[in-house]
Protein backbone atom coordinates (compact mmCIF):
# COMPACT_ATOMS: atom_id res chain seq x y z
CA UNK A 1 0.00 0.00 0.00
CA UNK A 2 0.91 3.86 -0.84
CA UNK A 3 1.47 6.84 1.50
CA UNK A 4 -1.71 8.26 -0.89
CA UNK A 5 -5.23 8.87 -0.96
CA UNK A 6 -6.27 8.43 -4.35
CA UNK A 7 -9.77 9.25 -6.25
CA UNK A 8 -10.53 5.39 -6.34
CA UNK A 9 -9.41 5.14 -2.43
CA UNK A 10 -12.68 7.75 -1.78
CA UNK A 11 -15.81 6.17 -0.97
CA UNK A 12 -18.68 8.56 -3.32
CA UNK A 13 -20.65 5.58 -3.35
CA UNK A 14 -24.65 7.12 -2.21
CA UNK A 15 -25.97 3.76 -1.61
CA UNK A 16 -23.08 2.18 -0.54
CA UNK A 17 -22.57 5.30 2.04
CA UNK A 18 -26.80 4.60 3.16
CA UNK A 19 -25.58 0.76 3.30
CA UNK A 20 -22.91 1.62 6.12
CA UNK A 21 -24.24 3.57 7.95
CA UNK A 22 -27.93 1.38 8.14
CA UNK A 23 -25.81 -2.02 8.28
CA UNK A 24 -22.35 -1.04 9.70
CA UNK A 25 -20.67 -1.46 12.83
CA UNK A 26 -18.31 0.78 14.62
CA UNK A 27 -15.45 1.47 16.65
CA UNK A 28 -14.57 4.44 18.73
CA UNK A 29 -11.85 6.12 20.28
CA UNK A 30 -12.90 10.05 21.29
CA UNK A 31 -13.24 12.27 19.39
CA UNK A 32 -13.50 9.87 16.23
CA UNK A 33 -15.27 6.95 15.28
CA UNK A 34 -14.95 4.52 12.24
CA UNK A 35 -18.13 2.90 11.30
CA UNK A 36 -17.41 0.00 8.69
CA UNK A 37 -18.72 -2.78 6.77
CA UNK A 38 -17.68 -5.61 3.88
CA UNK A 39 -17.91 -4.57 0.67
CA UNK A 40 -16.90 -5.28 -3.06
CA UNK A 41 -15.60 -2.68 -5.27
CA UNK A 42 -15.36 -2.89 -9.13
CA UNK A 43 -11.95 -1.67 -8.99
CA UNK A 44 -9.26 -3.72 -7.33
CA UNK A 45 -9.35 -1.57 -3.87
CA UNK A 46 -9.43 -2.84 -0.64
CA UNK A 47 -10.50 0.31 0.93
CA UNK A 48 -12.95 3.11 0.61
CA UNK A 49 -12.86 5.97 2.87
CA UNK A 50 -14.92 8.91 3.85
CA UNK A 51 -14.85 11.00 6.39
CA UNK A 52 -17.30 13.35 7.40
CA UNK A 53 -17.59 16.30 10.49
CA UNK A 54 -20.90 17.46 11.93
CA UNK A 55 -22.19 20.62 11.15
CA UNK A 56 -23.81 20.73 14.04
CA UNK A 57 -21.04 21.42 16.20
CA UNK A 58 -18.56 23.20 13.21
CA UNK A 59 -20.94 25.69 11.97
CA UNK A 60 -18.37 27.73 9.85
CA UNK A 61 -17.21 25.73 6.67
CA UNK A 62 -13.37 26.97 7.42
CA UNK A 63 -13.74 24.69 10.56
CA UNK A 64 -15.45 22.04 9.04
CA UNK A 65 -13.00 21.69 6.15
CA UNK A 66 -9.29 22.18 8.17
CA UNK A 67 -10.84 19.27 10.66
CA UNK A 68 -11.35 16.90 7.37
CA UNK A 69 -7.98 17.70 5.87
CA UNK A 70 -6.42 16.79 9.11
CA UNK A 71 -8.53 13.44 9.14
CA UNK A 72 -7.46 13.11 5.33
CA UNK A 73 -3.88 13.31 6.09
CA UNK A 74 -3.79 11.31 8.88
CA UNK A 75 -5.55 8.38 7.36
CA UNK A 76 -3.07 8.65 4.36
CA UNK A 77 0.29 8.59 6.65
CA UNK A 78 -1.47 5.99 9.03
CA UNK A 79 -3.28 3.43 6.38
CA UNK A 80 0.11 1.43 5.29
CA UNK A 81 0.94 0.42 8.79
CA UNK A 82 -2.08 -0.60 9.57
CA UNK A 83 -3.90 -2.19 6.58
CA UNK A 84 -1.29 -3.61 4.44
CA UNK A 85 -2.19 -7.15 5.73
CA UNK A 86 -5.56 -6.75 4.83
CA UNK A 87 -7.84 -9.19 2.76
CA UNK A 88 -11.24 -8.33 2.94
CA UNK A 89 -12.50 -5.29 1.44
CA UNK A 90 -14.22 -2.81 3.32
CA UNK A 91 -15.92 0.70 2.95
CA UNK A 92 -14.83 3.24 6.02
CA UNK A 93 -16.14 6.54 7.04
CA UNK A 94 -14.17 8.29 9.48
CA UNK A 95 -16.42 10.59 11.68
CA UNK A 96 -15.07 13.34 13.67
CA UNK A 97 -17.44 13.55 16.99
CA UNK A 98 -15.64 15.88 19.15
CA UNK A 99 -16.71 19.58 19.57
CA UNK A 100 -13.78 21.65 19.57
CA UNK A 101 -10.89 22.10 17.24
CA UNK A 102 -7.92 19.51 16.97
CA UNK A 103 -4.52 19.19 15.53
CA UNK A 104 -2.66 16.98 13.90
CA UNK A 105 -0.78 15.33 16.57
CA UNK A 106 -4.07 14.46 18.59
CA UNK A 107 -6.08 12.94 15.36
CA UNK A 108 -2.70 10.99 14.67
CA UNK A 109 -2.95 9.33 18.01
CA UNK A 110 -6.47 8.74 18.58
CA UNK A 111 -6.87 7.39 14.76
CA UNK A 112 -3.68 5.03 15.57
CA UNK A 113 -6.22 3.71 18.86
CA UNK A 114 -8.90 3.81 15.81
CA UNK A 115 -7.36 1.64 13.52
CA UNK A 116 -5.58 -1.06 16.56
CA UNK A 117 -9.81 -1.47 17.56
CA UNK A 118 -10.71 -1.89 14.38
CA UNK A 119 -7.95 -4.42 13.91
CA UNK A 120 -8.96 -6.13 17.32
CA UNK A 121 -12.77 -6.15 16.41
CA UNK A 122 -12.34 -7.67 13.10
CA UNK A 123 -9.73 -10.45 13.99
CA UNK A 124 -11.96 -11.91 16.65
Amino acid sequence: MKFTFSKKDKLKSKKLIELLFSEGQSVSAYPLRLVYKNALFDDDVLIKTGVSVSKRHFKKAVDRNRIKRLLRESYRLNKCVYFNNLTTPYAFMILYIGKEKTTLPEIESKMNLLFEKFLSKVSQ
